[in-house]
């Protein structure tokens, strides 16, 4: 049977990060994960993972610039110190709150050398957080909600994993961002399955709960449980204005 991580960047994003947690084990939740933790209590959000005794999947390296449009710095060049700076700052939460995996995000450029640059940010990460058993994730993002992302199909995460050749370097496949962007999902899934890190899912094409629109993820998790997967997969969906009256679809999935 599948378990699920509550992803605490979208649900119950309206609550400080330690009551979301407690509100995720409430809800029978067998995890959690988040965006970007660095404006809270990094002690309080300790105190309730040990709390509810629900381990926290993984973190993101910090946007940048937010109001500037930027959505991670590892790929941009010429802000290869600020990048460093980013995902030392998340290697740093993710050993403090045991954390196992930190998604870099590459951010927004159309630089031809983008891809050398992120390949060689990520060769930074890996050899950081493997003294601390840490994976690192990447994740292509769909060009329709971040339109000029560096990293936007799975052919090029695989490019790059083979490029960086570091063992604890791992794609991050979300369901949601696959679909829109190659479809054909279980397929994937069986293929890339040595080399994905962690499985995340939302309803397409709204981002809204899993229960509707065009995937039908009742077979997608009866898939993954065939393929041998056991970790939790992160719920990364919006819910819309109440987190608990999305979740009928947690409910079915236990039976």
């Amino acid at each position: 049977m599948s378990r699920f991580s509550a992803n605490l960047g979208f649900l119950w994003a309206d609550r400080p990060l330690p009551d979301a947690i407690r509100a995720a084990a409430r809800a029978g939740f067998d995890a959690v994960e988040c965006h970007w933790p660095y404006d809270q209590d990094r002690a309080a959000v300790a105190a309730a993972l040990r709390e509810t005794g629900l381990p926290m999947l993984g973190l993101n390296t910090r946007r940048g610039d937010v109001a500037a449009g930027e959505m991670g710095l590892t790929a941009l060049p010429g802000r290869a110190a600020e990048a460093r700076a980013a995902i030392d700052e998340a290697l740093d939460w993710a050993r403090a709150l045991d954390v196992p995996s930190v998604h870099v995000m590459a951010g927004v450029t159309s630089a031809p050398e983008a891809a050398q640059v992120f390949a060689e940010g990520l060769a930074h990460a890996c050899a950081e957080a493997a003294r601390d058993g840490i994976t690192i994730l990447i994740e292509p993002l769909n060009r329709r909600d971040t339109p000029g992302y560096a990293l936007s199909t799975t052919a090029q995460a695989l490019a790059l994993i083979e490029a960086v050749g570091a063992p604890n370097l791992k794609l991050m496949f979300d369901c949601y961002h696959v679909q829109i962007l190659e479809g054909d999902l279980t397929r994937r899934l069986t293929d890339l399955l040595p080399h994905i890190g962690h499985v995340q899912f939302a309803a397409v094409p709204d981002r809204g709960a899993p229960d509707r629109g065009e995937v039908d993820y009742r077979h997608v998790f009866a898939h993954l449980d065939a393929l041998g997967w056991t970790r939790p997969l992160g719920a990364e969906y919006r819910p819309g204005p109440d987190t608990d009256a999305s979740l009928g679809w947690l409910r079915a999935a236990r039976g």
